[in-house]
């Protein structure tokens, strides 16, 4: 089992920053590929950021390669999101989700924990 909490989210202006954080609880994190996903009103949960439970991999969805940063702090249990450049278009809930087996994936029904999200609105 793996809990976990996401911070960090508030409102934006449009090329600005913010850097999320998940905070994980649970024997499995440590060896748990973890990702960022997002999802705006009326619109489907899509793949953001993963990183394997290594740190070594990391993958990014092409609209944000540039401008997100994946990381994990493995003492703190903590994988983080930095996000520079907004977009309004990057308004969305934001989520941590971890991935107990497997190589990094991008699939949504491939991630077995997921946290509450976090709001980011970015204005313009």
């Amino acid at each position: 089992q793996v809990q976990l909490v996401e911070s960090g989210g508030g409102l934006v202006q449009a090329g600005g920053s913010l850097r999320l954080s998940c905070a994980a609880s649970g024997r499995t994190f440590s060896t748990s590929n973890m990702g960022w996903f997002r999802q705006a009103p009326g619109k489907e949960r899509e793949f953001v950021a993963g990183i394997s439970w290594t740190g070594f991999t990391k993958s990014y969805a092409d609209s944000m390669k540039g401008r997100f940063s994946i990381a994990r702090d493995r003492n703190k249990n903590t994988v983080y999101l930095q996000m520079n450049s907004l977009k309004p278009d990057d308004t969305a809930v934001y989520y941590c989700a971890a991935d107990a087996a497997g190589p990094v994936v991008t699939d949504v029904a491939e991630y077995d924990y997921w946290g509450q999200g976090t709001q980011v609105t970015v204005s313009s």
